[in-house]
């Protein structure tokens, strides 16, 4: 569940998420075994030099842990003008060894409205991939991520996501263009307790062996509770 989705926290801010995937009930084939619920637990910290972000996705089934993921970034701001220089890591562990790590950096223009009730970033970034197991090969990548964040109806609803779009390769080594986008949906029932629901899209990011489809979306059910 990448959410991070940094424009939608407060200066200091932490949440956690279960969300339950229907991704399998709409693609049988294709997503056979993908994964019915995720904790997500997410945090995002401002200070004087800049800010903290990382998110911790842990995908369970009823038998096992199928793995955890993680990204975690720093930027550091640059002047008062809203530009920053962005470092990250992204990973983790599954239950067949290792997710590919890659580690990243760039620039990141991050706005707001007065009363904070919109935000945005977007940033552009140097992405490297590491060799992280078989079949896997170490290579250079661009990639541009843009977060929003909008809280409305006196702030009993809030929209937010991001989208990533990088360049990946498929197994026979080319390359290829790939977007990933998680746009959430939430109502706050409390200032804690939020009800919602979060849509993946995605093109050339599931990796797929039945056939040659490479679009999905993947909605889910979801429930919050912010710290």
């Amino acid at each position: 569940m990448a959410l991070m989705a940094v424009a939608a926290l407060g200066a200091n801010a932490q949440n956690v998420q279960v969300h339950y995937d229907f991704g399998r009930s709409f693609y049988s084939d294709q997503e056979d075994g993908r994964q019915r619920v995720t904790v997500t637990l997410e945090q995002f910290k401002a200070d004087q030099w800049g800010s903290w972000y990382y998110f911790v996705d842990v995908d369970l089934t009823n038998k096992f842990t199928e793995g955890a993921y993680t990204e975690i970034s720093r930027e550091f701001n640059i002047g008062k003008n809203g530009f920053a220089a962005h470092v990250e890591y992204d990973g983790g562990l599954n239950r067949f060894g290792s997710f590919q790590q890659a580690a990243l950096v760039g620039a990141a223009y991050n706005g707001h409205n007065a009363d904070f009730s919109k935000t945005w970033s977007a940033q552009l970034m140097y992405k490297r991939y590491f060799k992280s197991y078989d079949n896997t090969s170490a290579y250079n990548s661009v990639q541009l991520t843009g977060v929003w964040g909008l809280n409305f109806a006196n702030n009993k609803c809030t929209f937010s996501g991001f989208f990533d779009l990088w360049r990946g390769e498929n197994a026979d080594g080319h390359g290829q263009l790939v977007f990933l986008s998680e746009p959430q949906f939430w109502y706050n029932i409390t200032n804690h307790f939020s009800v919602g629901t979060e849509v993946e899209l995605s093109n050339n990011f599931i990796y797929n062996t039945y056939d040659d489809k490479t679009f999905f979306i993947n909605p889910t059910l979801a429930v919050k509770w912010n710290f």
